[in-house]
């Protein structure tokens, strides 16, 4: 389990179905086997560059992994969100995130506001519109947002300072794909409300 609070940007040194990160922080404490959620994907960490001192993991992306989520498109250099799981005991400063991505979404714009914060939209699947709700918790990338508006099929975010200088979110291109993970719970109403 995750809470979609970004812990580090790193970067993609090897692209493919075994994937390469170069990042320090989420390493502290990693071993073998261990999940990094990568822009909100859970994935297992198969080999420690350098072991805990290092400065990287690889993992393996499934089939499923490639065709449900935007690391496919992703080429060294390119940026992403790491997490480490949530420990017991924790604050939950973000909401309850698997790492399990629903779809893509096409990143629209980015646009400045007052006071450093910024304006994110995005056109969110028809097919994940039901579980969206104006101030309603949705996963984008592995960064834990709140849904400012919902406007047709287009989603907007008010970005902090602080989330814009922390998350590879400075790095977005319009008609790029963001990973999105709906609130968990409402995927559990819906199921148990059609059970008759």
């Amino acid at each position: 389990m995750f809470t979609g609070i970004i812990e580090e940007v790193g970067s993609v040194a090897a692209a493919g179905h075994r994937m390469r990160i170069q990042c320090r922080l989420v390493l502290e404490d990693a071993k073998e086997g261990s999940s990094i959620a990568v822009n909100g994907v859970c994935l297992t960490t198969v080999d420690l560059q350098g072991g805990v001192q290092g400065d990287g993991f690889w993992c393996d992306l499934s089939p499923e992994t490639l065709s449900r989520t935007n690391l496919g498109a992703l080429r060294p250099g390119s940026l992403v969100n790491l997490e480490r799981p949530a420990a017991v005991g924790d604050r939950l400063s973000g909401h309850i995130v698997q790492g399990h991505v629903d779809r893509t979404a096409e990143f629209l714009a980015l646009e400045p506001l007052p006071e450093g914060n910024w304006w994110l939209t995005v056109r969110i699947p028809r097919e994940l519109d039901r579980y969206l709700i104006p101030k309603g918790s949705v996963t984008l990338d592995g960064v834990s947002l709140t849904i400012a508006t919902l406007d047709g099929e287009s989603a907007g975010f008010a970005i902090i300072p602080h989330t814009y200088e922390n998350t590879a979110m400075r790095e977005y291109r319009a008609g790029a794909a963001v990973n999105v993970e709906v609130d968990l719970i409402g995927k559990y109403v819906e199921k148990l409300l059609s059970v008759r």
